[in-house]
Order: C-alpha cells, then structure tokens, then sequence
C-alpha cells in the first residue's frame, strides 16, 4: 500500500493509453477462454436471445476482471507493468461501488464513440471522465530501488 506522506503523481495520458493497449491483449485472452464454456453449453449465439445472453456474460466476465484487480490492489496486470495504480480520492483501495460506477461509466463511455476517454485530453487534470465522475484516479507507482 502506498504511504499517505509519498504525494502520488498522476500517470500520464500517454502512459494510460499505452498501458490501455496492453490491457487490450490480455482481456482478448481472458473473453477467449471465457467464452468456451458459454459457447459449448449453449452453441451458436450469433442470433436472438443467445446472442443477448453472451454479450451480457462477457460484459460481466470483465466486470469481475476489472473489480478483481481495483479492489484488490488497484492495478491490473497491463497496471503493472506501466506503473499505475487506480486509487480513490484519499489514495486507497476502490469500494465495489466505486468499482461498479468506474467500469459502467468507462463501458458507457467506450460506447460513446471513446467520449470519455477523449474527454481525458480537454479536462485540467487530464483525467478520463469515468475517473472524475466516480472519484477515482490513476497514479504513476515509484520504482523499486
């Protein structure tokens, strides 16, 4: 956990995309075999209500990804390897309600054409949208020495 008297740098835009491209390849993995068991119990979902259902099921597959990781440490594995951390306004752990309204606004933005993502590049702290409407923020973590 981070100390309290260490001010925590805000990651930059750039480190956040880069980190979010990562992220990218590793959630294609996790859907991929996340998918198998779904696509073998029900088959075909390429239509009507399966395909409703299996688009619901991988929505919520990276929902438990995502909360899994903020809550327990605040860094996915993509997290990790760039140096970030998502922390809440005081510098701790996300709540699961935080959790849940950083990952429905972030879906939500993505659907809208990226919006709040792009919006990161007009705020003053250059912020995503989700994190400035769910409390939350992404910060650099210092190196090891």
């Amino acid at each position: 956990m981070q100390d309290n008297a260490i001010a925590l740098a805000p990651a930059s835009f750039l480190v956040r995309v880069a980190a979010m491209i990562y992220e990218l390849l590793l959630v294609t993995a996790v859907l991929f075999v996340a998918s198998l068991p779904f696509l073998y119990a029900v088959g075909s979902a390429l239509t009507g209500w399966r395909h409703v259902a299996f688009q619901l099921y991988l929505i919520g597959v990276l929902f438990v990804y995502f909360s899994t990781f903020w809550m327990r440490s605040g860094q996915t594995l993509a997290m990790k390897t760039w140096r970030i951390r998502l922390v809440n306004r005081s510098g701790g752990l996300l709540t699961f309600r935080q959790s849940a309204l950083r990952f429905a606004l972030a879906l939500a933005g993505l659907l809208l054409a990226g919006a709040g993502f792009w919006w990161a590049l007009l705020d003053r702290d250059r912020q995503f949208l989700h994190d400035r409407m769910a409390g939350t923020r992404l910060v650099r973590v210092p190196r090891k020495a």
